[in-house]
């Protein structure tokens, strides 16, 4: 099941995601009259950069989210160029196949991305291109660490019985092979460092409850979930004072095979 998102939260926070997805799409060549899937559009943030470049094209929005997809709705209200989707991304469904499927900040959500890669694969025209963005093997690691301790700690180890935390930072050499498994060709898979830096513990906390643990803090009662947020931040900091994530990305571009030429 799709984790559920704080959307107007989120869209106040998501300045890193949103960054990092304008510089990805920065490096693609496009014709500008692409038909063009965002697979998990959020709030919309993206979508619209993705849409300044297609203005002969077309975007279809789909995100997990209903929230999300609310936000985006009201977004591009009016855009004619854009339909927003409330769509699970494995059983993703569109009325002709399109040129381009593009994707930041969403893979690592979805821990099948074989799953994902086949079904990707199946609504790209042969020849459509795959550009997309998630985090990768290594990504927040210092979060990581922080959250497995607090877990562990008497106030919330109760509420984590059973616990697994479905996130997929995956390597490039696994998802070039995966890609490849799928049908794609002249496939490239990459990771990159992108350490972002807080302003203090509390911004670090309210970043962490809204983007990073949202399925932790829906398997906690009502006001330990602030408490939770705020425990990761102080244990991520304990390390060495600073309000910081390392984040990786994972990066890959790849077109359906097929496409001749």
């Amino acid at each position: 099941m799709a984790r559920e998102w704080d959307a107007v939260a989120y869209e106040g926070l998501s300045s890193p995601q949103t960054r990092w997805g304008a510089e990805f799409l920065g490096r693609l060549e496009l014709a500008g009259d692409e038909s063009a899937i965002d697979a998990g559009c959020g709030t919309g943030k993206v979508t619209g950069l993705l849409l300044e470049r297609l203005p002969r094209g077309t975007v279809l929005a789909v995100d997990g989210s209903r929230a999300m997809v609310e936000a985006a709705g009201e977004r591009f209200a009016g855009e004619p160029r854009v339909r927003v989707e409330h769509q699970d991304l494995l059983e993703l469904e569109v009325g002709e196949p399109v040129d381009l499927v593009f994707s930041t900040a969403t893979f690592h959500w979805i821990v099948d991305h074989q799953r994902l890669f086949d079904r990707l694969a199946d609504v790209l025209k042969p020849g459509g291109r795959l550009a997309a963005q998630c985090g990768g093997e290594g990504n927040i690691s210092r979060a990581t660490r922080a959250t497995r301790e607090v877990v562990r700690r008497e106030r919330f180890r109760p509420f984590f019985e059973g616990w697994d935390d479905d996130k997929n930072y995956a390597g490039a050499g696994e998802t070039k092979a995966r890609l490849e498994a799928a049908g794609f060709e002249g496939v490239e898979a990459w990771l990159h460092e992108e350490p972002t830096r807080f302003g203090s513990v509390e911004e670090l906390s309210r970043f962490l409850a809204t983007v990073v643990l949202g399925g932790h803090l829906q398997r906690l009662p009502g006001g330990e979930g602030e408490a939770f947020a705020g425990a990761v931040a102080d244990e991520i900091v304990s390390e060495d004072g600073d309000p910081l994530l390392d984040y990786v990305r994972l990066n890959m571009t790849a077109a359906r095979a097929g496409g001749g030429g």
